[in-house]
């Protein structure tokens, strides 16, 4: 079922959704891939995993669906019952490990999902009374992998699938023996048949929703990261992500700083410049505004610097007469 589907726009017109937790599958099998790690496959020097986990890392609780391996955020890791049992099975594994109303519904190899995307699902979910709201990529289909869904409907829509092909349903499940998730008879069946039981709304967003299934995906991805306008944002997120930095500042004050000190001072005073300047902000709090201050600072002296060399700004007979002996000492 479909209902209201908002305009191309509205991930960015809504405010963000309080609570949510997010389910990550990252268990598949790559055929296309040729059997390999999909999840850790790197894509601008991050695994694909830990780029959807960065992304999503406002969760109260992030479950990622697959056999446990090393990664940059905590998750918690469960596994579907058979392993292997497709993308419905593992979906109502992740589910029972959250109790937030909303759960943000992932693959684990999209390369270009970031926090607004995320934020926008949310909510559009809620702003709208749909079950769900979902992206379409660029082809125009829909990617429930990319997907938030209001966590009580899809419980129910699981449980219809399990009592229509012979499994128990969550309540039953929970209550006998074992409680274990081949009694659910959820293995090999079509997440669409699993969405076509929601009322969902639809949003567009292609670059976000782009997944890679194919080495010339990959490829694509690598090279995209790599073009002069994404390259800087890409490699400071990744440096963030690295070294654990949660800090989301203004790179351009940064980079003003840098340009400032290499133009009036010397080149290799960039690197060392930003260095303290970040040092600094640190000693003071931290913060988006400590780094403001400090990089303010910072440039101002070098401009300061760079007037004094040219003479600018010093009255006669100041300091800059007296290099060459002109000030009332000289002779």
């Amino acid at each position: 079922m479909t209902a209201y589907q908002p305009a191309p726009g509205v991930l960015d017109a809504c405010e963000a959704h309080d609570a949510y937790d997010a389910v990550v599958l990252a268990g598949g099998a790559a055929r296309r891939l040729g059997g390999a790690d999909k999840p850790g496959v790197r894509v601008g020097g991050r695994a694909l995993l830990d780029r959807v986990l960065s992304a999503c890392a406002g969760a109260a609780a992030t479950v990622v669906v697959a056999d446990p391996r090393p990664t940059a955020r905590p998750v918690r890791w469960v596994r579907e019952d058979p392993p292997g049992g497709g993308p419905v099975a593992a979906l109502d594994a992740g589910l029972r490990a959250t109790t937030a109303p909303v759960v943000l519904v992932l693959s684990a190899d999209l390369p270009f999902l970031d926090p607004a995307t995320v934020t926008g699902l949310t909510s559009a979910l809620a702003a709208s009374g749909a079950e769900g709201v979902l992206l379409r990529d660029a082809e125009g289909r829909d990617q429930p992998l990319v997907a938030a869904y209001r966590a009580e409907a899809l419980r129910r829509a699981l449980d219809q699938l399990a009592a229509e092909h012979g499994g128990t349903t969550e309540r039953a499940q929970q209550a006998g023996p074992g409680g274990r998730g081949a009694q659910r008879g959820l293995a090999g069946l079509s997440l669409r048949r699993l969405t076509g039981e929601l009322r969902l709304t639809r949003a567009e967003a292609p670059l976000a929703s782009f997944d890679c299934d194919t080495w010339d995906d990959i490829a694509a991805a690598r090279a995209r990261i790599r073009e002069h306008e994404h390259v800087l944002d890409e490699w400071i997120t990744a440096v963030k992500d690295e070294l654990g930095i949660e800090l989301d500042v203004d790179t351009g004050v940064l980079l003003d700083l840098a340009r400032d000190a290499a133009h009036n001072v010397a080149r290799p005073a960039a690197p060392l410049t930003t260095f303290l300047a970040g040092y600094a902000a640190g000693r003071a709090g931290g913060g988006p505004e400590e780094v403001a201050e400090a990089a303010r600072k910072a440039a101002a002296l070098a401009l300061r610097w760079a007037e004094e060399e040219t003479g600018k700004g010093t009255a006669p007979g100041g300091p800059a007469g007296d290099r060459d002996g002109t000030g009332p000492d000289a002779g």
